[in-house]
């Protein structure tokens, strides 16, 4: 990076909160692409990544950075920039450039451009942190008709350093590109978008990968609507967000808005995860007490969680250090624990039990063991504890268990004595 790149970033990265003003450029990946036929005469594509910079500003204006390709952006009636305002900093933003092929649609765009002609270029900007993806149209103005054949067949070739004027005239937006859900929960999955004109002929349609029939689409042209989930008076407003009333296990997966307005057609991806938490329980109380010589099975259940990852780990920790915040060895970890395989549940969540048996002496009186379960659908782990309390055989013990060894000495030699009998 320049010096003069440098003290701008300074300058931008200095002012806490951006707001649209504050973001004179940002730098960008132009994957640029050629198309060329191969020896056995068949289509292929090279990309390259390339250095661009997106800058906010007036024709004429000269590059922020002279070595790279500059998409200079001219009019402000579409601003991208406020799409993804309140950003710490530029650092927070990823830019990725594109060429943008009409697919042999080619029509006038509704706002005049300075020539007749479009090349077209989308603009993808990725806010990190906030989780916020902007899918901007660039068009950049030409004299040159098309060739009647796929713009992409015959690319117009961009110089090193070249300046390419253009205006932003769509943008797309989601502040859920990715979102989870627990198990009957309502979700929004949130898609707007904003054109330079109105009274557009917008298309907009939600569908779901791997499914043929869309989930929801409308034209304002026709006035026509199918599906549900999106609400119809919020479209005039660019507010294309579809609903999910009541999240099942056949919710998950890749959701795709689409907006069209010809001859343009863009797409944002929003992925929805079922997430459920783990209910985990204990078949001790919080307390157990035991006869030394006792045997217990000691069981952890972590049950309907989903998705399948889980971790479930049994420790213990003496009577003197349990509540010890300063100087306290760590918990130490059971090693004679088994585990039971994942058991499916009919609603598709899963069940996992950690288990021991316990055999205690008396000197592990007051003994504390814990369960902690770990899960992605979880911040901080799960845990349950119980204390051990051990005693000794009672005296009554003693002589039901002397009793009971005698009338087994007896019977077996009355037995025996049967048995001598029979013989004789």
């Amino acid at each position: 990076m320049g010096v003069r790149l440098k003290i701008l970033a300074y300058v931008c990265l200095s002012t806490g909160v951006l707001w649209a003003y504050q973001i004179p450029w940002l730098p960008c990946n132009f994957i640029d692409e050629a198309v060329f036929y191969n020896s056995e005469g068949l289509v292929e594509t090279k990309h390259s990544n390339r250095e661009a910079m997106l800058q906010f500003g007036q024709k004429g204006d000269s590059p922020i950075n002279p070595n790279a390709v500059t998409f200079l952006i001219t009019s402000l009636k579409l601003d991208v920039r406020r799409f993804v305002e309140g950003v710490d900093s530029i650092d927070q933003l990823t830019c990725e450039l594109q060429r943008y092929s009409t697919e042999g649609i080619h029509m006038r765009w509704p706002v005049r451009g300075e020539h007749e002609y479009n090349r077209w270029f989308t603009g993808k900007i990725t806010d990190t942190k906030n989780q916020i993806t902007v899918l901007s149209f660039i068009r950049q103005s030409t004299d040159k008709p098309p060739t009647g054949q796929h713009d992409y067949r015959n690319w117009t070739a961009i110089e090193d350093r070249e300046i390419l004027t253009t205006t932003v005239v769509m943008v797309m937006r989601t502040q859920t590109p990715s979102i989870k859900a627990s198990l009957g929960s309502e979700k929004k999955l949130d898609c707007h978008f904003s054109l330079d004109h109105k009274a557009a002929n917008v298309a907009v349609e939600w569908h779901k990968r791997g499914e043929r029939t869309s989930l929801f689409s409308h034209n304002s042209q026709t006035g026509k609507s199918q599906g549900s989930g999106v609400a119809q008076k919020k479209l005039q407003t660019g507010d294309a967000s579809y609903s999910i009333p009541y999240s099942k296990m056949s919710s998950e997966g890749i959701y795709m808005c689409s907006v069209t307005v010809l001859p343009l057609h863009g797409s944002l991806e929003i992925s929805l995860q079922i997430e459920e938490a783990p209910k985990v329980s204990l078949n001790t109380g919080s307390s157990l007490t035991l006869t030394v010589g006792e045997e217990k099975k000691v069981i952890c259940e972590a049950e309907r969680y989903y998705p399948l990852d889980v971790d479930i780990q049994w420790t213990h920790q003496d009577e003197a250090d349990v509540g010890r915040r300063v100087g306290a060895p760590l918990p130490k970890v059971l090693d004679n624990v088994l585990y039971s395989s994942h058991k499916p549940n009919p609603d598709r969540t899963l069940s996992l039990s950690a288990f021991f048996y316990l055999s205690p002496k008396l000197s592990d009186s007051g003994r504390q063991f814990t369960c902690t379960v770990s899960h992605q659908s979880l911040r901080v782990p799960i845990k349950k504890s119980f204390t051990l309390t051990v005693q000794e055989p009672s005296k009554w013990m003693f002589v039901a268990v002397f009793l009971g060894v005698v009338v087994l000495v007896i019977g077996l030699l009355l037995l025996l004595r049967n048995l001598l009998k029979g013989i004789s």
